[in-house]
């Protein structure tokens, strides 16, 4: 792979080419500057060049292996394809993985479409010519699933995709837990416990950006190998506070009675281990916070995931449905990648939908192309449960085409759940907001984006603060000039606001969660005329990758 995974360039020749090309009337940040001379470690930036399949590769062009049509299913929206379409994906999947294609037409599904096999693509014609047309949801489907935490919302407004990509037994066990009114887990541990399959501990102090780690046993490890790394808090919540920049805030913050968000630990990171010295260990990419020895840092094995799946070429069409009250969603919800891993979707829409594209506890997925569209939703992008790594490129959410339904919410782009290194790039929204659920996502990015902001994030109180450190919002343009959500650095503890259009407060008005100094930056307030122009493409010029 032709790229170079530990230097960045950095100098003076390196910063001019990147700020300048193409834009010679642009302002500098005086933040990209610093960052370039501090890549993985930098106090307001994350770094994400290592965002999306394989750390920024173009997903493979797997040869086609069969067509839906020789097994029965019918391109005209007449009789239910959804059996045949998950049998051609089934005997592809143990044929060892390939293109399940989709011709041009409608083909109705009445149940879900599983893609529970590693490298398995289901592909249309384009999004323009097939179409996948879902006439049941998730709860007529599976059954009502309501939410761990005692209420009577529906975890359907959350969860679950008509097109699901998961590993086949993972997603299994979710399915028998929601029937048997049990809550299933969804991140990346299995059901057998936090500490399952531990390999070895890590020890020492690491610092936040580091490649190399020591561990007590590297008999386990190996090149390529993919493994997870959890991360224990101390009874003080010094985790919780370094997640949050280690502000002087976070030590007056009050963590006890964060019920939901204390359920999200440990910290769960999945990573490739690069190579193994002895007892020194180099990781693929960066670590994204410091490991402490009171931590408990280990590496552990994870839930079964699902890797090189993906979906291309097609729109996933809901019946026509009145949009339902806030967190009453019946599972009308278009993709879904659930533990998941270098996973990807191209050129897919999803139409009339309750949620359109879910990431649940995915890593390194990327989804570039798609658009959310239709009646209006509840989601239209969301990543949750400890994702990380994730990249939505060329992303459109449309203009609601009906009215919005009294008692509904629409959130626009959402993360949360310690989720970390995920970026929104190149995106045009016609209605929604910068969402984040609480529940203390980080280090997260959104670039190059235009938006009519006109949404509001959520978030129950007890899933805690609202941002973690390191959220940037680069280049944005708010076409309505509503700062909620948009406007962070009087909200977000050591985040970078840079380049974003004037903007004013109205509508959803946050306060912060920290007393104190946040250690934020604002940067070239009202000027949207900002080289580098688009912060993860920068990113990625300056770590020198160049994809396959």
């Amino acid at each position: 792979m032709a790229l170079e995974r530990r230097k960045f360039l950095v100098g003076g020749a390196a910063t001019a080419y990147l700020t300048t090309a193409g834009n010679a009337e642009a302002s500098v940040p005086r933040l990209w500057d610093e960052f370039v001379a501090n890549p993985y470690d930098h106090p307001q930036i994350p770094n994400v060049a290592y965002a999306g399949y394989r750390m920024g590769e173009r997903p493979p062009a797997r040869p086609a292996r069969t067509n839906v049509l020789r097994y029965g299913a019918k391109p005209d929206g007449s009789a239910d394809a959804s059996a045949a379409i998950n049998r051609a994906i089934d005997d592809v999947g143990r044929a060892g993985g390939g293109v399940v294609y989709l011709p041009d037409g409608t083909f109705r599904i009445d149940d879900i479409i599983e893609i529970g096999y590693d490298n398995v693509v289901l592909r249309g014609a384009g999004s323009g010519r097939t179409t996948l047309f879902a006439t049941r949801s998730l709860e007529q489907i599976v059954g009502i699933n309501r939410s761990r935490y005692g209420s009577e919302n529906s975890a359907w407004s959350w969860c679950g995709g008509l097109v699901w990509v998961c590993h086949r037994d993972r997603r299994r066990a979710l399915i028998d837990a929601i029937k048997a009114r049990q809550w299933p887990l969804e991140g990346w541990i299995g059901n057998e416990g936090a500490d399952s399959g531990v390999i070895t501990a890590l020890t020492g102090a690491v610092p936040r950006g580091s490649f190399t780690t020591t561990v007590a046993d590297a008999a386990g490890l190996a090149p390529g190998q993919r493994v997870l790394l959890q991360v224990d808090d101390d009874p003080a919540h010094g985790l919780l506070k370094h997640l949050c920049g280690d502000i002087p805030g976070t030590s007056s913050y009050v963590w006890t009675g964060k019920t939901k968000l204390l359920s999200y630990k440990p910290f769960q990171w999945p990573v490739r281990v690069a190579a193994a010295d002895g007892a020194r260990i180099t990781l693929a990419q960066p670590l994204p916070i410091e490991l402490r020895p009171e931590w408990n840092a280990r590496l552990t094995t994870s839930a079964p995931a699902i890797t090189g799946a993906g979906v291309e070429g097609l729109t996933i069409r809901m019946v026509k449905t009145v949009r339902p009250a806030h967190l009453q969603d019946k599972g009308y919800n278009g993709l879904v990648f659930q533990c998941a891993w270098d996973c990807w979707a191209d050129d897919v829409s999803v139409v009339d939908s309750d949620n359109g594209f879910l990431l649940v506890a995915a890593k390194g997925v990327t989804l570039s192309r798609t658009r959310v569209s239709g009646r209006g939703q509840h989601h239209s992008y969301a990543c949750r449960e400890q994702s990380h790594d994730n990249l939505v490129e060329d992303f459109v959410i449309g203009e609601f085409t009906e009215p919005p339904t009294p008692g509904s919410g629409h959130h626009g782009i959402n993360v949360e759940g310690l989720s970390c290194g995920n970026v929104w790039s190149r995106g045009r929204m016609g209605a929604g907001t910068f969402d984040t659920h609480r529940g203390l996502p980080f280090g997260n990015v959104r670039t190059d984006v235009t938006i009519v902001n006109d949404g509001a994030h959520g978030g129950s109180a007890d899933a805690g603060p609202l941002y973690g450190a390191r959220f940037a919002h680069w280049n944005i343009t708010v076409l309505n000039g509503r700062a909620g959500c948009v406007k962070i650095d009087n909200v977000a503890p050591s985040s970078a606001t840079v380049g974003i259009s004037t903007v004013r407060e109205f509508g959803q008005v946050d306060r912060p969660d920290f007393t104190g100094p946040l250690q934020s930056k604002l940067e070239s307030y009202g000027d949207t005329a900002v080289t580098p122009a688009n912060l993860h493409s920068a990113q990625r010029a300056l770590r020198g990758f160049v994809p396959r």
